[in-house]
């Protein structure tokens, strides 16, 4: 157990220790930004060391509480200033100039300002502990190693402290260049967090908006889905009822005048019901259109059950293909979406009936057992000359979807005489 923490602890000091992924490039807004404020900062400190070479930190001696008295200047001489060392004009460039990196190469920027500030410290002003605390605050803030960053500002808080610490400060005690540069490194400290926390949900903002898109667009394809079954369901029965009667009327056109109208008629029936059926898909769709003043705000119908079954029955009966039917339903009225699958499964069923075997007959039986509703249509197989109709299966499967919806199932498939059968089980109670 002692081994697993250590190992879990040796792994969250690697992942502390190791970079983080690497910023987006900087604009050139923020590039510029940069240098103008290194090259301002670096001017003033320029200037001020200029016009007051002594205003530096006072470094008191470890003997005497106070430096001694500097001796008057002769009557009748010029009073002359005390010129900076050459050396320091180097450093005060060095002290401010680097800050024009601070974003992109903010430890290094830091080093460089930290080492210039501390090598003049008896010549160090404001402006120096303003770079800084700039270089620390942009190091902790921007740099990819955010530890690192840490460790270099409390050293260089530690190296401050001891620098400046035989001289009067500058600033009142409680703000001398360590401790200025500690209140800089948590409060970049707490932005960095900020910006960590600002990030992350914006993150988990984009995730979630992702995934409420691909939930919608899920929604949209389901929905096309079921709209194509619908449309399925509604069109391929009667258009398949409305070719067997088109191909008999053409057929008897010339013998049978009579039957060639009766015909035809069963095909004006069959696209009137299509096109009726198929207003009603439309309109479930798109909804009543209040805005119309013609078109009535409850003018849909309601959807086909097994109340319409005889109707159903009749058109397929009107095609050629002799039907039988038994039906035996629960004292209890159907559910309306039991009632509309049920009456799908027999439309489908009729429907491959009338594409793939013509001149079958075909048997529809519906019973119910305990809490489900059973369904069977049986045909007894086409004749074995007549050509194979063209399917895909798209309609069985879009009757077991439907049915799955209810917790139902479906079988279909070749019975031992050379017919089909299709077989449907579904709750009809729907607690």
């Amino acid at each position: 157990m002692e081994t697993e923490d250590r190992r879990g602890w040796r792994q969250q000091l690697r992942d502390a220790l190791r970079p983080e992924t690497k910023p987006a490039p900087l604009s050139r807004r923020a590039v510029r930004a940069d240098v103008v404020l290194a090259i301002v900062l670096t001017v003033v400190a320029l200037i001020w060391l200029a016009r007051y070479p002594d205003s530096g930190p006072v470094r008191i001696g470890q003997d005497a509480p106070f430096p001694p008295p500097t001796p008057p200047t002769p009557p009748g001489l010029p009073v002359r200033e005390e010129e900076p060392s050459s050396v320091i004009w180097p450093l005060v460039v060095l002290s401010a100039l680097p800050l024009a990196a601070r974003r992109r190469y903010p430890l290094a920027a830091f080093a460089v300002v930290m080492t210039a500030t501390l090598a003049m410290v008896d010549d160090a002003s404001w402006i120096s502990v303003l770079t800084c605390v700039i270089g620390a605050f942009s190091a902790v803030v921007h740099s990819r190693y955010r530890m690192w960053a840490m460790a270099a500002m409390v050293i260089a808080a530690v190296l401050a402290g001891l620098a400046f610490r035989d001289t009067e400060p500058i600033l009142p005690g409680w703000s001398s260049p360590a401790v200025v540069l500690l209140i800089a490194g948590v409060l970049a400290g707490l932005v960095r967090t900020w910006r960590r926390q600002l990030a992350a949900s914006r993150d988990r903002y984009a995730r979630l908006q992702q995934t409420q898109e691909e939930a919608t667009r899920r929604a949209v394809e389901e929905e096309r889905a079921r709209i194509a079954a619908e449309l399925h369901d509604v069109v391929t029965h009667n258009v398949s009822v409305m070719v067997i009667q088109a191909g008999a009327a053409r057929k008897v056109m010339d013998a049978a005048p009579g039957r060639s109208k009766e015909a035809l008629l069963a095909v004006e029936a069959g696209g009137r019901a299509a096109m009726a059926e198929l207003r009603h898909v439309m309109g479930l769709l798109a909804g009543p259109d209040i805005g119309r003043p013609d078109t009535p705000a409850d003018g849909l119908e309601p959807q086909p059950g097994l109340g319409q079954l005889d109707a159903l029955t009749e058109r397929v009966r009107a095609a050629g293909t002799p039907v039988g039917v038994a039906v035996s339903l629960p004292p209890d009225p159907l559910p309306p979406g039991v009632d509309l699958a049920a009456y799908r499964v027999v439309q489908e069923a009729l429907t491959n009936t009338i594409k793939h075997a013509p001149g079958a007959e075909a048997s529809v039986v519906i019973g119910y057992a305990d809490d489900c509703l059973e369904i069977e249509v049986t045909d007894t197989g086409g004749a074995h000359d007549s050509p194979p109709a063209d399917g895909n299966g798209r309609g069985l499967i879009g009757l077991r979807e439907r049915l799955a919806v209810y917790g139902g199932e479906l079988t279909a498939g070749p019975t031992l005489t050379g017919g089909y059968r299709i077989k449907a089980r579904v709750p009809w109670r729907i607690a």
